[in-house]
């Protein structure tokens, strides 16, 4: 059965000079106009097809893929503000409307918002909100400390960042846990760094404990290996430069290295990191 809001896997029943048809299955035969049509399509082939609603409740198919599919949390830019809410744009032809009362702050013509997409239960339409609270939990449940997870940075305060947990809860992300500085919107790997009493989530950008210096020092030593057996890194580098390089900060580097050269893999000179030669 073909769903609205997904992308669907449909037989290609016509081609025409002004676009193809496609079995939608209980919708019946749709066209897809050749502005729609993003890849190659013959009479007979399956293709992926996203079906939505449009301004007249008529089923739509295309094989564009939106920005964000319903059940997803994305970084989204005004195209304009009507009566009836923000007009958003999410990669499709027909822009998403984030409704006046799904608005958390009122939304202003050419500024992004963190947006979650999903089916409105009374029009069957694919709606935008920013009232993350109403659909993603703050005490999510199911979760396991040092799980990796993916993110998106939704909102910043004094004390650090507000981050979406897998599309699903909300977690936090403190300025003291962090080497880099985050925006709005970014989509990046984390790890559940406590979960509190009260069931909400604590998170950090790296990965913890031994096994992150264990896959740095790899890094590292595959580093010096490509600089032809040298370095120029020390404990004295800025810790924006070793963060560039490594995505950790200054002293998990440093542990990385004693680790190598406790080993007698690498030795350590004032301006770097040697490899020893075997």
């Amino acid at each position: 059965m073909a769903t609205i809001g997904f992308v669907n896997k449909l037989k290609v029943t016509r081609c025409m000079t002004a676009g193809i048809y496609v079995d939608a299955e209980q919708f019946g035969e749709l066209k897809i106009p050749g502005w729609d049509v993003t890849g190659k399509a013959d009479k007979g082939d399956i293709i992926d097809v996203f079906l939505l609603l449009d301004s007249d409740d008529n089923v739509v198919a295309t094989m564009r893929k939106p920005l964000a599919m319903p059940g997803e949390v994305v970084l989204l830019k005004v195209s304009a503000v009507e009566s009836a809410g923000a007009l958003l744009e999410w990669g499709m032809p027909k822009l998403l409307l984030v409704p006046t009362q799904e608005q958390q702050q009122k939304m202003v013509r050419g500024f992004s918002y963190v947006v979650y997409v999903h089916l409105d239960k009374k029009t069957g339409r694919i709606t935008g909100s920013t009232r993350l609270e109403k659909f993603l939990s703050p005490t999510p449940g199911g979760l396991r400390l040092k799980q990796e997870v993916s993110l998106t940075i939704c909102d910043e305060s004094d004390l650090g960042y507000r981050a979406v947990i897998n599309n699903t809860s909300l977690g936090f992300v403190y300025n003291n846990d962090l080497f880099q500085k985050l925006k709005i919107g970014q989509k990046v790997t984390g790890y559940i760094k406590n979960i509190r009493e009260d069931g909400r989530v604590d998170l950090y950008l790296q990965k913890p404990g031994f096994e992150k210096i264990v896959d740095i020092g790899d890094q590292i030593l595959a580093k010096i290996k490509a600089g032809g057996g040298f370095l120029a890194v020390t404990d004295k580098s800025p810790a924006e430069e070793i963060y560039q390089l490594f995505a950790i900060s200054k002293k998990n580097y440093k542990k990385a290295v004693g680790g190598l050269y406790k080993k007698g893999l690498v030795t350590l000179e004032e301006k770097g990191v040697r490899l020893v030669k075997s």
